[in-house]
């Protein structure tokens, strides 16, 4: 019993975790992400038109749009050299998105008197050394102009524009180490880009129906468009997630599995022990399947009080992690400082049926060999 429960409460535990894992991913990138975010099934840019928009605003539930234009490109500031991933957003961007909650310095702005800006992730600024007191200085975009394949490479084969940094902001490694957004009109400069946009984000209200909006949106603009919500945005980072989860619990139920082995040996020595003890049982008119429930119901009793043990002792783990926060992280930038845990109650109904069938199905062979002992063999 005591090997079901530690091995039934280790299954709640690290599922638990990967579950709040998954869960911290999905707070961080809802509260930086769009609700909803449109994109081109052909092709990485589509054209966008103000009738377009005027569309999309007019969905019920909408409360703002932002058009974007997005790229890999070259950054230089003084002597240093990053390729990062060029943002170029609309000034509603900063009014409809919760950037500021992440900003560590500086100020929030794209443009300002024909000048444009830059919004750098906290790893690229420290990459670049960025010094946001210091006007002397500036960012210099570069990016490959389209060239024939024949063509030699010349000062005029990239396009350049320069923007001053205005603010840094920390949300997700990812992000930090790779991001940048400036103007949509710097941009479309450097990437050489008109009415085209990668991307337009939607935002919708509080309280909003998610679901009917991205529905009416998917009919609104047909099948050349992809309509993506948050979880659809980083479907290949949760999917990973997921798919760790699953060869995690598949690891520890095989652990388990051998395990319950013990429940096999003790069950398989018990029926030789009590050999005499079955003899005057068929002596009495015991038949072979009363003998072989009576082992079976034994390894029954194990497989659920073992099994409930360890589904209360994980869930008292897992809410002395929630309250308490016992188990840090151990890393002081860390969105949690604690490892983060949720319960899901589908969980404890999977690990659960799981450890008792495994542990009925070890139990069923002693059963069987118990009830074939012979009775006259083992009667003085």
């Amino acid at each position: 019993m005591i090997g079901v429960a530690i091995g039934t409460m280790a299954l709640i535990v690290v599922l638990s975790v990967f579950n709040g894992l998954e869960d911290v991913l999905r707070s961080v990138y809802q509260t930086f992400d769009p609700d909803l975010k449109i994109e081109s099934v052909k092709g990485k840019s589509f054209e966008v038109s103000e009738d377009f928009i005027e569309e999309i605003t007019q969905i019920s539930g909408v409360t703002n749009t932002a058009q974007v234009i997005e790229d890999n490109a070259l950054v230089s500031y003084r002597d240093q050299q990053v390729v990062v991933r060029i943002k170029g957003i609309e000034e509603s961007y900063l009014q409809a998105n919760k950037l500021d909650t992440f900003l560590l310095q500086g100020e929030l702005k794209l443009r300002e008197n024909d000048v444009n800006f830059a919004i750098l992730g906290a790893g690229v600024a420290y990459e670049l050394g960025i010094l946001l007191d210091n006007d002397l200085f500036e960012i210099e975009i570069v990016y490959p102009r389209n060239l024939r394949p024949e063509a030699s490479f010349t000062t005029n084969s990239v396009r350049r524009t320069k923007v001053k940094p205005s603010a840094v902001f920390s949300v997700e490694q990812a992000y930090d180490e790779s991001l940048v957004m400036t103007s949509i009109e710097a941009a479309k400069r450097v990437l050489g880009y008109k009415d085209e946009r990668t991307s337009v984000e939607v935002y919708i209200g509080d309280g909003e129906n998610l679901g009917r909006i991205k529905k009416e949106l998917k009919a609104l603009l047909g099948e050349d468009y992809r309509v993506l919500d948050s979880d659809e945005q980083h479907s290949e980072l949760l999917k990973a997630v997921k798919i760790e989860k699953l060869f995690v619990y598949i690891a520890l139920t095989f652990i388990t599995l051998i395990a319950s082995f013990n429940i096999f040996f003790s069950l398989s020595m018990l029926a030789i022990e009590k050999r005499r003890d079955m003899s005057v049982l068929f002596a009495f008119g015991a038949t072979k399947n009363l003998v072989k429930g009576i082992f079976i119901k034994q390894g029954i009793i194990i497989a659920i009080l073992g099994s409930v043990v360890g589904l209360l002792l994980g869930l008292f783990l897992c809410w002395l992690q929630q309250t308490y926060e016992l188990i840090g992280l151990g890393m002081s930038n860390a969105v949690n400082q604690a490892y983060p845990v949720k319960i899901i109650w589908t969980d404890f109904i999977m690990v659960g049926l799981s450890i008792t069938i495994i542990t009925i199905l070890t139990a069923y062979r002693p059963a069987v060999l118990a009830s074939k002992v012979n009775p006259i063999a083992y009667l003085d």
